[in-house]
């Protein structure tokens, strides 16, 4: 009898701890499966909330702009910060007269020869230059200058001008609300380089050495 009792509850014993055993595997398996569907639930939500706060870019005020030609075999690059009128006096107010300008915004405004070329009647060798202007109410001065590698007229020096130009400035038929250079090639094999703002235009001729 004693024997039969101590088998009973030895199987018991058995099938208790055999209970439990399954008891734990299984609610171990749940916890991962919601720790799963939390950590993917927190991914959504991430990438919502990433989506819904991100910044739209804003338009900026003074695009860079290019003008190019080419003349024969040469090639003539603009590169200039193009700012706009907006309501603004310009002349003798946000550009001062008599004062080196950076003939655009932000950035020096440059100018690049791939090849040799004259500018009134001083010879200007294939290179990357600044292009400034001193602008005044009857006269201007266009300035190609050494330094294109500068904010604005910030670290301009006139030691380093390669050639200064005076030009009588002419008035436009419409405004011109954006700043603009042209580059333009002309039929004896010469380029007219052009700045147009709000009333105001000076221009200067480029030839192939």
């Amino acid at each position: 009898m004693k024997y039969i009792v101590h088998k009973l509850l030895i199987i018991w014993i058995v099938f208790t701890l055999q209970a439990c055993g399954t008891g734990a595997k299984t609610n171990h398996t749940n916890g991962n499966d919601t720790i799963a569907i939390d950590k993917h639930a927190h991914h959504k939500h991430s990438k919502a909330e990433s989506g819904a706060t991100k910044p739209e870019k804003k338009k900026t005020l003074s695009p860079r702009r290019m003008a190019m030609s080419d003349v024969g075999e040469n090639h003539i690059h603009i590169d200039y910060g193009a700012p706009s009128v907006r309501n603004r006096v310009i002349w003798g107010g946000l550009v001062a007269y008599d004062k080196v300008w950076a003939s655009g915004a932000h950035s020096a405004t440059s100018i690049t020869f791939a090849k040799d070329v004259v500018v009134n009647g001083k010879q200007i060798k294939a290179g990357k230059y600044a292009f400034f202007t001193i602008p005044g109410k009857d006269m201007w001065t266009l300035i190609i200058n050494k330094n294109h590698v500068q904010h604005l007229a910030d670290d301009y020096q006139e030691k380093e001008d390669i050639i200064r130009v005076k030009v009588k400035p002419t008035m436009l038929e419409s405004p011109q609300e954006q700043l603009k250079y042209e580059v333009i090639t002309t039929d004896k094999g010469e380029a007219v380089v052009s700045l147009s703002w709000e009333k105001m235009k000076v221009s200067f001729t480029v030839k192939n050495d």
